[in-house]
């Protein structure tokens, strides 16, 4: 896949570093010439010099055949309308664009731009912190309203179906891991044993509902198969 990035900042560089390993084809644009020095010298992609909400400096970058776009500069303005230029002008489908003011973001989701908020999700990482929650929380979805967390089923749950677990709309039960025989995809009639760690997605109404049912739950690491 081929990714144009805006923004060499220490998002933007870490980001690029990590599609750039995935072996993607990355191409980086900054104003600041300087900027991609974070890059390091095993970034194999392509950095461009200018503003990312600049027509003719987004064609040099090859928007015209990018595959994906990613605005990350400090400006919440200056990602917005570098996303919307990708989006009308150059026909880009998968773009994201960091917004740091919370209220804007529902804007310009209906305008077609999925955002990513670092203070909702920041601010929802400490409050889980505070209140010592018994799971780890693996993802935070469409500034924070849906959050991934996991748990290990008690002995009070052990012997109920997924079923009973979840709550059509407030709590869906993705995925299970079960001792060394890795993790299976939760189907409604899996029946869960004691110490199975379950995955779900969370409305944020049902967070506390989730805690009390696994109160006695230690923290997780993500899943893998």
């Amino acid at each position: 896949m081929r990714y144009l990035i805006v923004g060499c900042g220490r998002v933007g560089s870490a980001l690029a570093k990590l599609l750039d390993a995935d072996g993607h084809e990355i191409i980086v644009v900054d104003e600041n010439a300087s900027a991609f020095k974070r890059l390091g010298q095993k970034f194999k992609g392509h950095v461009v010099v200018g503003t990312g909400i600049d027509y003719d400096v987004l064609k040099r970058a090859g928007a015209s055949t990018a595959d994906g776009f990613i605005a990350v500069t400090n400006g919440d303005n200056r990602n917005i309308m570098a996303a919307l230029i990708a989006q009308r002008m150059f026909k880009i489908k998968r773009i994201v664009a960091r917004i740091y003011d919370p209220p804007r973001g529902q804007m310009y989701r209906e305008l077609g731009v999925q955002t990513v908020c670092p203070t909702t999700v920041g601010a929802k990482l400490i409050r889980d912190v505070l209140m010592e929650a018994p799971w780890d929380s693996l993802q935070s979805f469409d500034f924070g309203k849906l959050t991934s967390l996991s748990a290990t089923v008690t002995r009070e749950d052990a012997g109920k179906r997924v079923s009973d677990i979840e709550d059509p709309g407030r709590i869906r039960i993705g995925a299970v891991r079960r001792g060394s025989g890795g993790v299976m995809v939760a189907s409604s009639d899996l029946v869960l044993e004691e110490g199975d760690e379950v995955n779900a997605v969370v409305a944020p109404e049902a967070i506390s509902e989730f805690a009390q049912r696994f109160h006695t739950a230690a923290p997780h690491e993500r899943m893998t198969a």
